[in-house]
């Protein structure tokens, strides 16, 4: 059975840090990259960032230099460290894993596994 948990997310004011984590099982890990996708109220998903196996990653231009995508194979564990947050990074943050190699994001009818979401809430 697939899984993909989320944790870490809350309230924090703009400034403020959060680190999302994401433990996976139930697929093979060295087959997929790893993605945060987040939607906030009444807009589309957007792909945060992604992880490939081989730990190459990718970002979306709004948060580039401000979050960073890591993860512990060891593990099955995918993070999200979240720095100088602003209120137009609350949303309903998702994990989701897509099959291969990527050298750009996915789209979101692209990734094949998704996490059941968390909410990050940032307060000005």
């Amino acid at each position: 059975q697939v899984q993909l948990v989320e944790s870490g997310g809350g309230s924090v004011q703009a400034g403020g840090s959060l680190r999302l984590s994401c433990a996976a099982s139930g697929f093979p890990r060295n087959l997929y990259a790893m993605a945060w996708v987040r939607q906030a109220p009444g807009k589309e998903y957007e792909a945060v960032a992604i992880i490939n196996y081989g730990s190459s990653t990718i970002y979306a231009e709004s948060v580039k230099g401000r979050f960073t995508i890591s993860q512990d194979n060891a593990k099955n564990t995918v993070y999200l460290e979240m720095n100088s947050l602003k209120p137009e990074d609350s949303a309903m943050y998702y994990c989701a894993a897509a099959r291969g190699y990527w050298s750009r994001l996915p789209l979101t009818r692209e990734y094949t596994y998704w996490g059941q979401g968390i909410q990050v809430t940032v307060s000005s």
